[in-house]
Parts: C-alpha cells; structure tokens; sequence
C-alpha cells in the first residue's frame, strides 16, 4: 500500500544522464512508494529498446548538429526531445503500479490549465485530436515504471528533419507526415510555460493519490548504480545495436506494433535472428531471437519456442510466425 510519495526533478538535459537516473530510481524505490520523476533532453532521439537506430532516425544529421541519440529500457517508438518537452516517470512496486491512476495525475494536471486533455488508445494523450503525450511501460522483477513526453512548445521542425517513420506505419495511421499527428500544449494554452506544467504535475500527484508529495534530491541517488547505468546507456553498442545483414528481412504491421524479422538458415534450421519493433512489449520481443537461434523453422517448433518466452501471449507469438512461416 502506497504511503509516499516523492518528487524529482533533475535540471540536467543530458539524455544519457537522465536515463541513468530513471533506470538507478527504478533500481532504489522501496515499498510503499512512489516517484514521479520530471526531466528534460536537449536536442535528442530517444529509441525504444527494440528498435533498429538507423531505420528510425538520421543519425548523421543529428549529430551534426549537435544533437544526441540514445535507447531507452522500455518498448515504443522513436521520438524527439528538446527543451519544450517535459518528460515524466513513475516508478514504483508492483503491488502499487496502477497506470490509469498515474495517466490521471497527467489529464487533471493539464486540465487544470484549461487544456482539454484525453485518452486515445493504449499510450497517446490528446487534445483536440492532436497528440501532445506518448507513453511506453518497462517493468524488471516488480519494479515498474511509466514515462512519456509532455509537448508543451516543442520545434517541430526537425521531427521531419531527424526522424524517418516506416511507410507501413503512416498507411496504417493514414496521415502523410510525422508533424499532422502532434501538437503543443502551448496551442491550447497560451503563454504556457514548462515550469508552469511541472508545477502542476506536483499538485495533480497529490491530489489524485491523497498523500503529500515529498521533495527527493539527486544526492539521496545511489551513486554507484548511477555510473554502472550511465555507463550502459554511453555504451554505443546499447545506443546502435547490431544490424549485421542476414538472408532474409520480412516486415509486418500488427495491432501492437510495426516488426522487422531478419534471419538466417541452413538445412531448415534458423541459424541467426534479429528483431527490431516498436511494440510496447519489450522484453518478450529482446528474447525472440535468442529463441529463434537452432530451431526448426517448422511451425510447431517454433510455436513452442515463443510461448514459452516471459511475456509471451498467442497473439504476438501468432503475429511473429507469420514472418517466419510461407
């Protein structure tokens, strides 16, 4: 049972730095409670853990320009932060993590400052149709976390510019570019700033759990988990990830989200797989292609392979098979 709740919010706006600090806080909160973690990246490509970097973003073009790319722990799409983003988390136990309770801290803190904020699907926030909020989940053990983006006044521009979206997923959404989808905060609520919105998260977690909201400070942080986490996400084989080319590519969009499915055989055995999605389920997904490797491609035998994978359900395993099987 949730007994507190705690605040923090980091003035650093290094991607790297940032996502150590969200994987260290997952790592050290206790029982019983909560954080909501507030935080900023400038110039920066966050991708899902399963995706391929070069399909989702112009690497060069945004290092060029001074800016950053980096994966994240959780599943989910590519997306783009800048100063007039404000990113949110909350981490807390399993026996606690309640994700329409933690979506409402963000719609009565942005309907507090007039916006008329909704639900859309399974991780979209809207208003008006456009969407200001996408949301992804991770969870290890029974620590769980729920993050996303808050666009309060962010440049759309390099949206075009840096990130690069499969055609199979604007057919599926029927738009004809990335920027129709989103919107600004800021377009509803004139002279909003990103303070103002932070403060208002602050007073919505507390209201909405019916508990004061403790300040937590980056020194009370373990540090020594904080440099193993921000080693990891430096490491540039975490950032890019292996995309050394197999015999055969198939690529599908499924309900839960766009795959990739590369892999390799000989004598009806798979020899070597690779994944790369945006799917939301992220941990099954990373274990698929270990589980792959020196199985049949035989449809039994590979159906057994993916059910008994952590995560796995009939649908997803069913949806991958048809990339492997005629």
């Amino acid at each position: 049972m949730l007994h507190t709740l705690s605040l923090l919010t980091t003035q650093s706006t290094d991607p790297r730095h940032n996502l150590a600090l969200e994987a260290t806080l997952l790592h050290q909160v206790r029982p019983g409670e909560e954080i909501l973690y507030l935080w900023q990246n400038q110039r920066t490509v966050v991708i899902g853990r399963n995706q391929w970097a070069a399909n989702e973003c112009r690497i060069q073009t945004l290092e060029a320009d001074g800016g950053h790319l980096v994966r994240r722990l959780s599943g989910g799409g590519a997306v783009y932060h800048d100063l007039g983003n404000l990113n949110f988390t909350f981490l807390t136990r399993q026996a606690d993590y309640d994700v329409a309770r933690q979506t409402e801290v963000i719609l009565q803190a942005v309907r507090e400052l007039g916006i008329p904020a909704e639900k859309n699907g399974r991780n979209d926030l809207t208003a008006a149709g456009a969407k200001f909020s996408g949301h992804a989940y991770y969870r290890t053990g029974d620590r769980c976390y729920h993050h996303g983006t808050l666009m309060v006044a962010v440049d759309l521009a390099p949206l075009e510019r840096y990130l690069t979206v499969s055609p199979l997923k604007l057919q599926a959404k029927g738009v004809a570019s990335v920027r129709s989808r989103v919107g600004n905060l800021i377009d509803f609520c004139p002279g909003l700033t990103v303070d103002r919105l932070r403060q208002a998260l602050g007073e919505a977690f507390g209201q909405v759990y019916g508990l004061p909201v403790r300040t937590l400070s980056e020194e009370e942080v373990d540090q020594a988990a904080l440099a193993r986490f921000q080693a990891q996400f430096s490491d540039p084989a975490w950032i890019y990830g292996d995309s050394r080319p197999l015999d055969t590519s198939r690529e599908a969009r499924f309900p839960w989200g766009l795959v990739r499915l590369d892999y390799s055989q000989g004598e009806g055995t798979i020899t070597q797989a690779a994944l790369w999605s945006d799917g939301l389920e992220a941990d099954f997904l990373s274990q698929v292609p270990r589980a792959l490797a020196g199985c049949p491609r035989q449809g039994e035998a590979l159906r057994r392979r993916l059910l008994a994978l952590e995560g796995a359900s009939p649908e997803l395993v069913e949806d991958i098979l048809t990339l492997l099987l005629p």
